[in-house]
């Protein structure tokens, strides 16, 4: 990979060394692995974050740009949210399990914050929100910390990790190219990892 010059001087890409393409979900085990560290670091922004990520299949741009009003009613943490994607410019909807809403109220909580504020707001001065780039790194480091090799993992393995579970546990990919909004079914099949030809068979026997 070469460097980049840009006004005489040599920047190095961001992601030089390091292995880009499809990251890995995680497993149950590993979710839970993370999660009772965080339970016993007592660190409630990045369990609320960790639980919110993986539930919501949010982008990193979009996680991080989450207000307090998009996921409470009121004092409540609701059972669901549905945000606007940068991206697409499109409506997702996605469901808060009971565990979250635990998880995200502690935060909300212990942090003061009001329905107008950054849900993860930066520690930065002049930063409203958390950056994408400090989201990775809180990703990576609690890759890391249940001994996973971070090279093969991101803020896209929090996207992935529902949306794998669901399809290993039905093998349905109707229901689970419902989850991200997928536009078409080779979509999904890109977001899973698995081979086409698999995925229309697969397809075609769960359709009713």
């Amino acid at each position: 990979m070469e460097t980049i010059d840009v006004g005489g001087a040599r920047r190095v890409p961001w992601n030089k060394g390091k292995l880009s393409g499809q990251k890995l979900p995680l497993k149950l085990r590993e979710i839970w692995a993370i999660r009772i560290r965080l339970q016993h670091a007592g660190s409630t922004r990045d369990l609320a974050m960790v639980n919110l990520a993986i539930e919501s299949k949010l982008r990193a741009c979009d996680l991080t740009r989450l207000r307090v009003s998009d996921v409470c009613h009121a004092s409540h943490v609701a059972a669901r949210a549905t945000v606007m994607q940068q991206k697409t410019q499109r409506l997702v909807r996605f469901e808060i399990t009971e565990q979250t809403r635990a998880s995200v109220k502690a935060w909300i909580k212990a942090s003061a914050l009001a329905s107008d504020d950054y849900l993860f707001p930066s520690r930065i001065y002049g930063s409203p929100h958390m950056s994408t780039r400090r989201y990775a790194r809180l990703v990576h480091r609690r890759i890391r910390s249940i001994a996973l090799g971070d090279s093969t993992y991101g803020t896209n393995t929090m996207r992935r990790t529902k949306a794998s579970m669901l399809y290993r546990r039905t093998k349905n990919l109707r229901a689970v190219q419902l989850l991200p909004r997928h536009s078409t079914l080779e979509s999904t099949v890109r977001y899973l990892g698995i081979e086409v030809d698999d995925a229309l068979e697969m397809a075609e026997q769960t359709d009713v």
